[in-house]
């Protein structure tokens, strides 16, 4: 038996990194999934993998800026699956995270693309959704944000903004549809490793990071399993919530100046 046994699940933003992972965690506990995103090829090559693990999971391509690819998403899934039960709003815009920066040089582009993606196809995709979870009398909706919400981080004041207002929308969702058994939470990680990413990263810099957390550096798989947690019946009593995946990092900021 699985945590996610008869759940049906999308995961945006779940052609590489932390999406794949909660993907790939997902279908491995009971979940049929949808795996989504713009790259086919990279989406077919993630659903096969899981695939060959024995998840029940499916690629369907989707650019979140589009208000048509957002429904169009969530009626296809109810249509293959017979219901949508879990959302897990995963995906950001990393070409407008490369062109973010303080709010005084920021160009309205990057402004219009991060809300386009990491906060506006959210509502959509709630809102298409939420009338499904309504007649299966149950589902769970887990947002992925991230400590600069909280923290703040040099030189992103776009993504930092979306990423507050991520939570804030959480907060709204768990409020308003209760009452039709429908849950909304919020994870928020902080540094979290990656391989081809901090290749890169002088032995100095990883020590940094390290010093960062209180117990160990967050990996893709925390995040998967919290967000595991949020959406399974274990906690149907946990709603309205932003859960800090950080390895204590927020709390030991005092300790560090990273």
């Amino acid at each position: 038996m699985g945590r996610l046994d008869d759940e049906i699940a999308i995961v945006t933003g779940s052609t590489s990194g932390l999406g794949r992972e909660i993907a790939r965690v997902f279908a491995l506990e009971g979940a049929q999934v949808v795996v989504t995103g713009r790259n086919a090829e990279r989406g077919e090559a993630v659903a096969a993998k899981i695939r060959s693990e024995g998840g029940d999971v499916a690629f369907l391509a989707c650019d979140l800026s589009q208000e048509a690819d957002c429904r169009a998403l969530i009626e296809s899934t109810a249509r293959q699956f017979d219901g949508v039960t879990v959302l897990v709003n995963n995906a950001v815009s990393p070409s407008a995270i490369g062109r973010d920066g303080p709010v005084a040089t920021t160009d309205v582009s990057v402004w219009r693309e991060m809300f386009e993606v990491n906060l506006l196809s959210v509502a959509i995709l709630c809102r298409e959704a939420i009338p499904h979870m309504s007649r299966a009398g149950h589902g769970s909706i887990v947002n992925i944000s991230s400590r600069a919400a909280e923290r703040g981080t040099p030189n992103l004041a776009a993504y930092t903004a979306m990423k507050g207002g991520l939570n804030a929308l959480a907060l709204s969702i768990s409020i308003d549809h209760a009452r039709q058994g429908i849950r909304c939470n919020t994870v928020q990680p902080g540094y979290v490793l990656n391989d081809e990413r901090d290749a890169g990263s002088s032995p100095q810099r990883m020590q940094r990071y390290r010093d960062m957390h209180l117990t160990r550096m967050t990996t893709a798989n925390d995040v998967a399993l919290a967000a595991l947690f949020l959406a399974s019946r274990e906690a149907e009593v946990i709603t309205g919530i932003t859960m800090q995946v950080d390895s204590g990092s927020t709390s030991a900021r005092g300790l560090t100046l990273g």
